[in-house]
């Protein structure tokens, strides 16, 4: 340790140590020119590398977006129909209903006007769709990209959708070949549509085609029939300020048709003149003339029930003719007058005590004995529901199904005063009882049928069997299937009430089958015939005498029996009630040798009304429609009643039934359907005194 101190310290040789270096830009310096010319060739190599990448994967993303886009245009032209079928389909026929005199009721088909050509409506018609629907419409090819940008930025800053970029040609291949539905694939196929029809017609074949198939509103489809409907007027004749309010409904033709809101139609109407000048198709003195004088709108004449009668004259139609591909006109057996005033008594029955006695529906058919209908209300608000419970609709008749009961009976050989027991039944179980639990004993087929005693009725059906009611019903003209049971009796079947109605036909027309019909005639729109209804007799289906003795029973109904309240002063008629179980359904069919005609009352989900029978509302209404269309008619017997007449002398005479009677006591009606104000007076002393009690 001695030996290393003495050696001394050794400080450090400096010649030896690594030299630091300082680079130039480290001194403020810069670097040589050939260093920095690298640098820039680097960065350069770089740039050219990236910009290569990026060139490549744009190339690829566009190939492989082309090759999306031709699978898309494949796979939606694969769902288009054949190139061949691509046609343009002729105008859907119009199709004009009137009534028995010629008198128009009703327009069916697209209700398209005659096709105008462009150079018959005014040049600022067609200008005024083209400003406000497509200002770009003789510069693009069908589909129009720069439309489709604007209406894509003024989407997104109004955060909805604010404006559309479908071109007229667009909305036209909508029209023509696709369904209403907003899509992708809808829209897809428009596109695809619009270049097809772009390379097959011009532009002006486009734009008249366009504007003779756009739907405007209120069922009117084409500029003529819009200019008819809305102006009273040809497109022909329209102004520029009317031609601007059609233009306008395109947009929303159910919510911008001046019919329900003119003012908002109006407001559009404005924005189409503000276009037209902007697209200077006007000049500002005629946008101020426009203004000046708004569009004056016809009254439309509101058809209501009368859409019933036009919807089963289409169903018709299609029945006798098949396909229809031109205008015809298609007169009917109905009358506008009657037609008006079944309307009136129902919808006025309705609004008065509907809601008291919980019922919302009824339905009415009235027709001539031949089973000419001249009147159909198929409900109670077309509006509402385009349900036709008068043709369509199947509820139980209830009493209203006992004439044919009894006929069965008379053609077995019963007459009406044959006697049955109104008394307790019982049919394995079931217990058919009159409406009040009460019963008379031995009573007529007349007594039995006039105050529509259940026990009578179900007596019979099982006497005769009631496969024999159902065969009666059926030749009668009921069409729907029946039950061959015993409480057929009751009517406890559905049926129609057009075919109800008309099975009551051969009681007023002598006896005679009918089929209810409510054509006369289609013609062509110059004239020529199509179709005759030869209006031939199916046959004789009741026999004279059966038809008078059911003509003298049916009679009492009216006159002491479920109907009593039925008014229709001097003319003879007779008619039977109905009220199914529960009060559901409510129906009165009455006839007279001049008209049959049909009600019903009750609700569509067959809740039961309050306490509604056939003898009350259906009967008001009934008395109401018949004293209207009985106005100014010769008064005529029934068929064969003068001939049948002697069979019932001194039992329920007309005389007898009017004449002054001693006071008696007041026993009640036990019947199955008893009227509101009970049997007092008068029919509580034929009651009493004809049938007996026991």
């Amino acid at each position: 340790m001695a030996q290393g101190r003495g050696q001394g310290r050794r400080e450090p040789v400096l010649d030896s140590a690594p030299q630091v270096r300082v680079t130039a830009s480290e001194r403020g310096g810069s670097a040589p020119p050939k260093r920095r010319r690298k640098r820039k060739a680097r960065a350069r190599r770089t740039l050219r590398a990236r910009l290569g990448r990026l060139a490549y994967w744009a190339l690829v993303a566009c190939l492989w977006l082309g090759i999306a886009g031709f699978g898309t245009v494949i796979w939606v032209g694969a769902h288009l129909p054949p190139i061949q079928s691509l046609e343009i389909p002729k105008r859907p026929p119009s199709i004009q209903i009137v009534d028995d005199q010629g008198r128009p009721l009703a327009r069916r088909g697209d209700l398209a006007g005659a096709p105008l050509a462009l150079k018959d409506m005014p040049s600022y018609v067609p200008r005024a769709f083209i400003a406000i629907e497509d200002r770009r419409f003789y510069q693009h090819f069908g589909v129009d990209p720069y439309g489709i940008a604007r209406a894509l930025v003024t989407n997104v800053l109004h955060m909805g959708v604010a404006q559309g970029a479908s071109t007229i040609t667009q909305q036209l291949a909508k029209n023509l070949f696709l369904t209403q539905e907003r899509t992708i694939m809808r829209k897809l196929q428009e596109a695809l549509l619009a270049l097809w029809l772009e390379h097959k017609f011009s532009k002006a074949q486009i734009l008249e085609m366009y504007l003779n198939r756009v739907y405007f509103g209120a069922g009117a489809y084409g500029v003529e029939q819009a200019a008819q409907r809305y102006f009273d007027k040809s497109a022909r004749n329209l102004s520029l300020a009317e031609a601007a309010m059609l233009a306008g409904l395109v947009k929303s033709p159910s919510k911008l048709a001046p019919t329900r809101d003119y003012k908002a139609a109006e407001k559009r109407a404005r924005l189409v003149l503000a276009a037209m000048l902007q697209q200077h198709f006007i000049t500002k003195s005629n946008e101020l003339a426009a203004l000046g004088r708004p569009p004056r709108i016809v009254a439309q004449v509101s058809n209501g029930a009368v859409n019933y009668v036009a919807d089963w004259v289409m169903d018709a139609v299609n029945d006798v003719l098949g396909h229809v591909d031109q205008d015809i006109v298609v007169r009917t057996t109905i009358d506008a007058g009657l037609q008006s005033e079944a309307e009136q008594a129902l919808d006025q029955t309705l609004k008065q005590d509907g809601a008291k006695y919980r019922v919302t529906q009824g339905a009415l058919v009235a027709m001539t004995p031949d089973g000419a209908v001249r009147a159909l209300i198929g409900g109670r608000d077309y509006a509402e529901s385009q349900f036709n419970r008068a043709v369509a609709a199947r509820r139980q008749p209830g009493s209203a199904f006992k004439p044919f009961v009894y006929l069965t009976a008379l053609e077995h050989g019963l007459t009406p005063n044959s006697v049955r027991e109104d008394g307790p039944i019982s049919v394995r179980g079931w217990r058919p009882e009159n409406y009040e639990h009460e019963y008379f004993g031995p009573v007529t087929l007349t007594q039995g049928l006039a105050l529509s005693l259940n026990t009578v009725s179900v007596r019979l059906t099982l006497e005769f069997g009631p496969a024999a009611v159902v065969r009666t019903a059926h030749r009668l003209g009921i069409a729907s299937h029946l039950e061959p049971n015993a409480s057929i009796a009751l009517g406890t079947s559905e049926v129609s009430v057009l075919e109800l109605t008309g099975a009551y036909a051969p009681f007023a027309n002598g006896g005679y089958a009918v089929t209810p019909h409510v054509i006369e005639s289609i013609t062509m729109a110059n004239g020529k015939l199509l179709y005759a209804n030869n209006d031939r007799s199916i046959g004789r289906i009741i026999d004279p005498r059966y038809v008078a003795m059911m003509n003298a029973m049916m009679r009492q109904t009216l006159l002491i029996g479920t109907a009593k309240h039925a008014s229709l002063p001097g003319w003879p008629a007779a008619g039977k009630t109905g009220t199914s179980q529960d009060f559901r359904d409510a129906w009165f069919v009455g006839y007279t040798s001049h008209l049959v005609t049909g009600v019903w009352l009750g609700n569509d989900d067959g809740k039961p009304t309050k306490h509604v029978t056939g003898g009350s509302l259906p009967v008001a209404i009934w008395s109401r429609f018949m004293r209207a269309a009985h106005e100014g008619v010769p008064v005529a017997s029934l068929p064969d009643t003068g001939k049948g007449g002697g069979l019932f002398s001194g039992l329920f005479s007309d005389a007898d039934a009017r004449a002054p009677r001693p006071p008696a006591p007041v026993q009640p009606m036990a019947t199955a359907e008893r009227t509101t104000n009970g049997s007092g007076g008068l029919d509580g002393w034929l009651i009493n005194n004809l049938f007996g009690r026991r």
